[in-house]
């Protein structure tokens, strides 16, 4: 599963830890997080991520 850094803090979402403390599986891809999540570290919305 790829991996997304948001352009605004540089925090990596890595599909297979998730995001937990947002109710995130671990597992869940990137396109499969809600529409509504935004980035853990700065709060940026899911369009300022880009895949590495």
């Amino acid at each position: 599963m790829d991996r997304y850094k948001c352009t605004i803090c540089g925090y990596i979402y890595d599909p297979e830890k998730g995001d937990p403390d947002n109710g995130v599986e671990p597992g869940t891809p990137f396109e499969k997080l809600p529409d509504d999540w935004v980035c853990p570290e700065c709060g940026a919305a899911k369009d300022a991520f880009e895949k590495v």
